[in-house]
């Protein structure tokens, strides 16, 4: 997770919590405000662990959002780890540092945004286009989402297979 600042057209200030899963890449939840606390950011990952269920760990820098009391909190009674990063160091959490950099290059960048509501849409768009179409590198040209598919399958049927498997001694 990490924040990008961005203006509207007219230079009010705009932030966005980014959120993605580090083995799929999938951009989980970009969400956007003018300014984003830490009330806001369980808000994002109790509705991402309503379908996606919780994580053993989250990577995230020392902002004040991210060591913030409700934040702490929130982890300790799920049994999440904050993962945090040194300051000063932003490839300790070189994911979401590219992702953020894609959604700059690829979102920020070419849209004025003229008022909140346009931004959440513009970027919501984007979002999608990402996760679905947009191939990924690191992910042999495939999206996101399609490699998450492949990746639920792979996991299901070997959870199938090893379910099948008996070690007893019968007589």
């Amino acid at each position: 997770m990490d924040f990008v600042a961005d203006a509207l057209f007219d230079g009010r200030k705009l932030r966005a919590l980014t959120v993605v899963d580090n083995y799929t890449r999938e951009s989980l939840a970009v969400d956007v405000g003018q300014s984003l606390k830490g009330d806001d950011v369980v808000a994002t990952l109790n509705r991402i662990a309503a379908t996606r269920g919780l994580p053993a760990t989250i990577k995230v820098d020392n902002g004040s959002e991210f060591v913030s009391k409700v934040m702490d909190r929130w982890a300790y009674e799920h049994g999440i780890e904050l993962d945090f990063s040194r300051p000063g160091k932003p490839t300790d959490n070189a994911k979401i540092e590219s992702f953020n950099g894609r959604l700059r290059q690829e979102c920020l960048n070419l849209h004025w945004f003229l008022s909140l509501d346009d931004a959440r849409t513009k970027i919501e768009a984007w979002r999608q286009y990402y996760n679905e179409t947009r191939p990924h590198s690191a992910l042999k040209r495939e999206s996101p989402a399609h490699f998450a598919r492949q990746a639920l399958q792979k996991a299901s049927s070997e959870a199938k297979l090893e379910s099948e498997i008996s070690t007893e001694c019968r007589d």
